[in-house]
């Protein structure tokens, strides 16, 4: 027996394997570049959200069309991959169809396997046109140029090309099942390759069977290479929406956190026993730095946010601020954000796990001022986010530092931070004037 492809096989899954828990490595260590936070609360309620958000995808279907398709391409894809399971118990032992036993099981798991492959075929092709000849307005947004264009057509082009293969190695396998070719033991039902198979009638016995192995060598191959893919392409998402809609919010989307070394100066100032002059002890730790102006000052669970964001552009479509045409774009600061933390990570990789300061940070070298202070703080971008992504605490932190750390708050901000100071409101009245206006009445 020859036993050459069995190796190949298994050196092409090791590789593959491999390369993709490095990045995995990659992807956690610089995750947790951010500071760290509990989200170890309420576990019955993340539970349930990462099932209804992120499995059962209620978010995607706010927009009918979108969501029905991704559905399609989603569950199509994942139970598609059921069949990678044969595959590789086939490549690794020399085995052909090593479930085929199953019988009926068997011909009903594969009947569905190319019912969801000519879905997926149809999903991707309406998503091409929908980026590309009809263009919807938020996949021509600014931050969509480049790459980012370029790896929206990229998966889609693969998992086209996934489909077609697939089905093509069945179509092959079917016509040897009905030449009676050895190793080709009749098994599966195939209702869409069935018609592709005419294709290759007149072809000899060897022909067909390097058409099958061909498209079988392709399919698992472009598997392997479509995983590693994804580390460096949005849709790391099919992996991380599920960890990252389990750590998202919980508590009530306008609620701001608080600073401890805030919270401790108000206390302070509000009790009259305390010297407010005093020395800190010697033992207090130094305080905290204001706000945010790199990722290193950001949560791991913000930069996970980062990682996880599909460009899918919903939360910038629905952003008040960019409907206006301010420059502030949600899904930007995401971008923005990941491209930093990118940045900052091949850093460590070339300086062996030591960060050398590179002279810039998330601010101003990735996220201008005037994005963050667009802003409305309306939350509608979080409301948006199909995986529970909240720019808006990205936003907040680093206009926090802008004004605690830099004094930098725009002039009509600053006016009315010195009202507040000196006269208890943001006008600019004196308290015993508040009540001339009645006067008039």
């Amino acid at each position: 027996m020859n036993y050459l492809p069995n190796i190949i096989f298994l050196i092409i899954l090791a590789v593959g394997i491999g390369y993709f828990v490095n990045n995995i490595k990659k992807l956690r260590r610089n995750i947790k570049l951010g500071k760290d936070i509990d989200v170890s609360d309420n576990k019955p309620q993340r539970w349930k959200n990462m099932t209804r958000i992120a499995l059962g995808q209620t978010k995607m279907v706010v927009r009918p069309v979108a969501g029905f398709l991704h559905i399609i391409v989603y569950v199509g894809f994942i139970i598609i991959n059921i069949e990678v399971l044969e595959i590789i118990i086939d490549g690794i032992f020399g085995t052909h169809r090593i479930f085929a036993p199953l019988g009926t099981l068997y011909d009903f798991l594969i009947a569905s396997f190319e019912i969801l492959a000519l879905l997926v075929i149809v999903a991707v092709i309406l998503f091409w046109i929908r980026r590309n000849i009809i263009r919807l307005q938020r996949f021509i947004k600014p931050e969509m140029k480049g790459w980012p264009k370029k790896d929206g057509n990229l998966i889609l082009y693969i998992e086209l090309v996934l489909m077609l293969l697939f089905l093509t190695m069945n179509a092959a396998d079917y016509q040897l099942q009905q030449l009676g070719a050895a190793h080709y033991t009749e098994a599966g039902s195939f209702p869409v390759s069935r018609f592709i198979a005419p294709i290759f009638e007149g072809l000899s016995l060897s022909t067909l069977i390097v058409v099958e192995r061909t498209a079988w060598w392709l399919h698992i191959t472009g598997i392997l290479i479509f995983l590693n893919y994804l580390y460096f392409s949005k849709h790391l998402h099919i992996l991380l929406a599920f960890p990252n809609t389990y750590f998202g919010k919980l508590g009530p989307k306008g609620k701001f956190k608080n600073l401890d070394a805030v919270t401790q100066e108000v206390k302070l100032m509000l009790d009259p026993s305390a010297d407010p002059f005093a020395a800190p002890a010697e033992d207090a730790a130094d305080p905290e730095k204001f706000g945010a102006s790199d990722i290193m000052d950001l949560s791991w669970v913000q930069l996970l946010n980062a990682y996880t964001c599909t460009e899918c552009g919903r939360c910038t479509s629905e952003c008040p601020a960019n409907q206006t045409g301010k420059k502030l774009s949600p899904r930007k600061i995401m971008m923005d954000t990941r491209d930093r933390i990118e940045e900052v990570g091949k850093n460590l990789d070339a300086n062996k796990g030591k960060f050398e300061d590179d002279g810039k940070q998330l601010l101003d070298d990735y996220i201008t001022r005037e994005e963050l202070w667009a802003c409305t703080s309306c939350n509608a971008c979080v409301e948006a986010c199909p995986v529970s992504i909240d720019p808006l605490s990205i936003i907040m932190d680093m206009r926090q530092y802008l004004v605690m750390e830099q004094s930098a708050a725009p002039s009509d901000l600053n006016n009315m931070m010195t009202n507040i100071e000196n006269n208890g409101a943001p006008w600019p009245f004196n308290q015993m004037d508040r009540l001339n206006w009645k006067e008039e009445l």
